[in-house]
């Protein structure tokens, strides 16, 4: 018996001027009645301004499905805004093959808005996929996450955060990105998926925010959150 899925594909869209304020990961795949978040990174000049996550073929004929300034237009979309991270994010909720289209990230502007790459949402299984898109750890220690590719060839894994470009992460890895010290290796389990094992030590409290894994052209958002110890917390209440 098979499983119906539905898979999200962020196809490369055309780069404008405009485009390159707003930008978001290329390729996405999700299995039908799950959901799926994608972060929306903005130049931080627009923090201020309102963001919104529409649907259409055309950037120019797209119909807004969730607004900041309106976050209940839909009840299977939503959207909140981290202005402190220049990062938006928008959250499809139990995913349809009729959900299957093209989908923009967008800032609103008193002139031309501004708009990410185009998202298209077609049927097909999952080739990357993780168990968990939103992982937390406490400061000082550390968190795991396991990437899943179901392809029978693995190609270059990366392991990403938004932002920043990192080096590949090719087999066993450990040093240094982003002032963070990673681990990762790469495995095969028994039903022949490619598993990249990332870890994230000696966590601080700016490692918060949005990474991605990536092999080939298919990538997977995983948000982390670093919490302070009870101890810290304690230290802070007692302090005030």
């Amino acid at each position: 018996m098979t499983t119906s899925t539905a898979s999200i594909w962020l196809e490369r869209g055309f780069q404008s001027a405009a485009a390159s304020s707003v930008s978001t990961v290329s390729k996405l795949s999700v299995e039908k009645g799950k959901s799926i978040t994608v972060p929306c990174r903005y130049d931080q000049r627009y923090r201020q301004y309102f963001k919104y996550w529409c649907r259409g073929d055309y950037w120019n004929s797209c119909s807004t499905l969730a607004h900041t300034n309106q976050p209940k237009i839909s009840g299977t979309v939503l959207i909140s805004d981290d202005n402190t991270q220049t990062i938006f994010s928008v959250t499809m909720l139990d995913l349809k093959p009729e959900d299957s289209g093209y989908y923009w990230c967008a800032v609103e502007t008193t002139g031309q808005d501004l708009r990410s790459k185009c998202l298209y949402l077609c049927s097909g299984s999952p080739g990357l996929y993780v168990e968990q898109q939103l992982v937390t750890g406490v400061e000082g220690g550390s968190v795991t996450v396991h990437c899943y590719y179901s392809n029978i060839v693995a190609k270059r894994w990366l392991w990403c955060k938004m932002g920043i470009y990192y080096a590949p992460i090719l087999g066993r890895y450990s040093g240094m990105l982003d002032g963070t010290y990673v681990t990762s290796h790469q495995t095969i389990d028994q039903n022949k998926r490619h598993i990249l094992t990332v870890t994230l030590n000696r966590l601080k409290m700016r490692d918060t925010g949005w990474y991605w894994c990536s092999n080939g052209d298919l990538q997977m958002p995983v948000h982390v959150t670093v919490n302070q110890t009870l101890a810290a917390q304690f230290w802070m209440y007692c302090s005030l």
